[in-house]
């Protein structure tokens, strides 16, 4: 038998062990953390500080890892071109599709979470099917249909294909299964209709899915250069990154001016982050919890 002391002083050496490892974790952890973000950041940082310096600084080897001249010749090269117009149409057609998926796949989700109808579960996994299925795959009967209704080159074309959006559908319809389902009765034993349900009590509720996927939308759609591409065949319709990339020549590629386009492209893109970020870190910590 061991003496009631004895097991209070091993029970005391645990715990200062313990307390000496949890330190020492912690610093590990945090330095981790540390080189994950600056290797993260890193390109980033690269192309914002590449903004600032001439071709022959930009190309140079061993690399200037900060611009000891900086200047502003690129941005005043990259305004030459129709830049403003670029930026329009990408923030156009970034934000219709940003509202509409939001719109409808919050409507979609809540109506496969909450009512029954026969051939639900079908749908439900047919969207499931349809985010697995690239878009390469549909992009040619997707381009015939747009030709034959006239809607290549417009905005109309870059818009409404995307509208649909599986993921978003599937993000939302899990969100809304965390609905209680005695707060819509108690809504139609009120007498609120429909609209009225989802209005005042199943939108509120849905504010932090919402967020995480506008912000998803928004930056999926302003990246989206493939579909940009077929979709496109006008200058004037032409969005930003595909503007940005049109300035690569065959033989000369002016490095300073393209990390110039790249850094402005991505000024929308940390804004609606941004401005959705207490929203997203809501949907985010919301679905670790409940699934």
């Amino acid at each position: 038998m061991i003496e009631p002391s004895i097991q209070t002083s091993i029970k005391l050496k645990n715990k200062t062990k313990t307390k000496r490892l949890l330190p020492v974790g912690k610093t590990i952890s945090t330095l981790v953390l540390i080189f994950f973000g600056i290797l993260f950041l890193f390109p980033f940082y690269w192309v914002i500080t590449g903004a600032f310096k001439l071709q022959i600084v930009a190309t140079t080897i061993p690399p200037e890892w900060f611009p000891l001249k900086p200047t502003m010749q690129n941005w005043v090269d990259l305004f030459k071109n129709p830049v403003g117009r670029w930026t329009f149409n990408s923030f156009f057609i970034s934000f219709s599709e940003m509202v509409l998926i939001c719109i409808t796949a919050s409507l979609a989700g809540y109506v496969l979470a909450k009512k029954r109808f026969p051939g639900r579960n079908l749908i439900f996994w047919m969207f499931i099917a349809a985010m697995a299925l690239p878009k390469q795959v549909i992009l040619v009967p997707l381009f015939t249909m747009l030709a034959d209704m006239g809607w290549v080159d417009t905005y109309q074309g870059l818009i409404f294909p995307a509208v649909g959006w599986p993921f978003g559908v599937f993000l939302m319809k899990q969100f809304a299964q965390t609905i209680p389902d005695e707060l819509i009765e108690a809504a139609k034993m009120d007498g609120c209709s429909e609209f009225r349900i989802f209005t005042s009590i199943i939108l509120p509720m849905l504010k932090p899915a919402i967020g995480a996927l506008a912000i998803f939308t928004f930056i999926a759609s302003w990246n989206d250069y493939f579909m940009q591409l077929i979709m496109t065949r006008s200058s004037e319709m032409q969005t930003l990154p595909l503007g940005v990339a049109a300035m690569q020549s065959e033989f000369t590629t002016n490095y300073g001016v393209l990390m110039a386009g790249a850094a402005l492209s991505s000024i929308p893109m940390i804004a609606i982050f941004l401005a959705f970020q207490k929203y997203f870190t809501q949907g985010i910590t919301m679905g670790a919890v409940k699934g």
